[in-house]
């Protein structure tokens, strides 16, 4: 009995034993578990480090890092739609309106460019002004215009002829061209872009770059970038003498070595993007 009694006990001992042992294991195990998750954590963590941005403090906003500030021109651009049927009196009644407003001193600003659109969204016209000054010459114009007694009648007769009118405050990349007026005849194609917020200054510094491989025929007109109406909205203004002109200068710019690159990196940061072929009006300065 007394022997029964210590082999029992012995018994109990041993599997008490190995209970604790395989604690012991299962606890180790699950301490590098954790030991693992974290490294690999903190592994991760400066994975990503690399990638994720860092907002540096800055005392300018990001429009004055890409226009030029020395100029402070504002540009205005304006789309109307018209009733197919007014096209023509449409058309009539701004070039016997907007040149005088171009010509006379009396206002701050400049008609850059009127438009027809031949391609794109169809019985539109589209309208480019450019204030030198900026927001006060806009504000200047627009007091001075309500006062103007042809203007406020153009602008009455104006709204019997449209469907729908929209318009945007623009300000124009640094790098690049100023619109200056040009003889004709051309054809110009506004290529609008929907950039995701927060990409602006990506988009300028590869077409910083992009510019000088689309200077080689004079197609480039102007560059902008919207700060009232659609925000981080760019617009690229080309001029072509035709559309086969405008296929050849196009496809001619994948020959410089740089220009895939461009593309390849900016096109990740449009969301949408628009294209009209226009045919300037008789009354515009870029023809």
């Amino acid at each position: 009995y007394t022997f029964r009694v210590r082999t029992l006990c012995c018994s109990s001992v041993r599997r008490i034993c190995r209970l604790l042992c395989d604690l012991f294991t299962i606890c180790i195990f699950l301490f590098r578990g954790l030991s693992a998750s974290n490294h690999r954590n903190r592994e991760d963590s400066w994975f990503k480090s690399l990638f994720v941005r860092k907002v540096d403090p800055r005392k300018d906003a990001h429009s004055h890092l890409l226009t030029k500030n020395e100029e402070s021109n504002l540009y205005k651009i304006q789309f109307h739609n018209v009733k197919p049927e007014c096209l023509d009196a449409y058309n009539q009644l701004c070039e016997e309106t907007l040149p005088s407003i171009h010509n006379d001193k009396y206002y701050p600003c400049e008609l850059v460019g009127t438009w027809n659109t031949w391609y794109g969204e169809q019985d539109q016209a589209v309208h480019m002004w450019r204030y030198r000054g900026g927001y006060p010459a806009l504000t200047e114009v627009m007091s001075k215009l309500r006062q103007n007694e042809e203007f406020m009648k153009y602008r009455e007769e104006r709204g019997k002829m449209l469907l729908s009118r929209r318009n945007q405050l623009l300000l124009e990349f640094s790098f690049w061209n100023e619109p200056i007026p040009r003889p004709g005849p051309n054809i110009y194609e506004l290529r609008s872009y929907q950039l995701r917020p927060g990409t602006m200054i990506e988009w300028g510094n590869y077409w910083a770059r992009a510019i000088g491989y689309r200077q080689h025929n004079s197609e480039a007109v102007g560059g902008f970038f919207s700060q009232i109406g659609n925000l981080y909205m760019v617009h690229h203004l080309w001029a072509y003498k035709d559309l086969e002109a405008r296929e050849a200068t196009r496809n001619a710019a994948w020959q410089h070595e740089g220009w895939d690159e461009v593309v390849y990196y900016t096109v990740p940061l449009i969301q949408h993007m628009d294209s009209r072929i226009m045919i300037p009006m008789k009354a515009s300065p870029l023809q």
